[in-house]
């Protein structure tokens, strides 16, 4: 009921920049936290950021503080990460969460994940 599409991965020198974007599709309502998770290679996933519906963000990841930012258009059900200033240890596939969302029929439904994106910084 609720499909998630990530774009904007790519392979970028590190210094460089990336936009990821995340599209929510499907009887959406309303969405309350967006999230966006990494997983490197022989790692276990991490939470990177969230923002909620009013915009409050926070980043999980202190390595990641003051490069990278989280935003959302809540028209859109979309959130973004903006990632600036990459070093070779962002390397993963990230990818975008959505713990829960209210339908318009007025469920609320849980956990929903995009396919992940690949973001490889090279040194």
């Amino acid at each position: 009921q609720v499909q998630l599409v990530e774009s904007g991965g790519g392979l970028v020198q590190a210094g460089g920049s990336l936009r990821l974007s995340c599209a929510a599709s499907g009887s959406i309502f309303s969405i309350n936290t967006m999230a966006w998770y990494r997983q490197a290679p022989g790692k276990q996933r991490e939470l990177v950021a969230t923002i909620t519906s009013n915009g409050r963000t926070n980043y999980a990841v202190d390595s990641v503080k003051g490069r990278f930012t989280i935003s959302r258009d809540n028209a859109k059900s979309t959130v973004s990460l903006q990632m600036d200033s990459l070093k070779p240890e962002d390397t993963a596939v990230y990818y975008c969460n959505v713990p829960s969302v209210t339908t318009t029929g007025g469920l609320r439904l849980t956990d929903y994940w995009g396919q992940g994106t690949q973001v490889t910084v090279s040194s």
